[in-house]
């Protein structure tokens, strides 16, 4: 018997899948839980039709994707930190902190898209990817620079 599945089924296939299953398979089990319909002319219209308006929905949110990399790329974030001898900084700069860079430029991105390696520990310029979806990919070029108020003092905020 033909079915589509409406659901993911384990060991079975995915949604919109056209499968070949045995009658009481499908009778038993899948049309009572509503994991699948019987492949009539109209169902696999339907789900073509389905398959198309996800595609194009896809296809339009991919767009914008990579007109907003495009954005993201054009920026270059300067990071302020405190540094110490020798400009060894105090801590390092995380994606978190890079993500409130580019908000403060007006660029809202998750700090989780950035993909920094590692926490960057040290003074310079540094480019870093910005994963914002699994084909689109821009980067950031974010420079860390010495802050004006470090002076191989560290900022505890007790007074001395």
């Amino acid at each position: 018997m033909k079915v589509i599945l409406r659901e993911d089924v384990h060991g079975v296939g995915n949604i919109g899948d056209i499968l070949d299953v045995a009658s009481g398979y499908a009778r038993n089990y899948l049309f009572p839980r509503n994991k699948a319909v019987e492949a009539t002319g109209r169902s696999l219209k339907t789900v073509e039709h389905a398959k198309r308006v996800i595609a194009e929905k896809a296809r339009k949110e991919k767009a914008s994707l990579e007109e907003f990399a495009k954005k993201v790329s054009a920026i270059a974030v300067t990071i302020p930190v405190q540094v110490g001898k020798d400009d060894k900084l105090f801590g390092s700069v995380t994606a978190k902190d890079i993500a409130e860079a580019l908000a403060a430029r007006g660029i809202e991105v998750d700090k989780r898209k950035i993909e920094l390696v590692h926490p960057i520990k040290e003074l310079g310029a540094v480019s870093v990817p910005v994963k914002l979806h699994s084909q689109v990919t821009a980067t950031v070029s974010v420079t860390v620079v010495k802050s004006e108020a470090s002076d191989d003092v560290p900022a505890t905020g007790k007074g001395g």
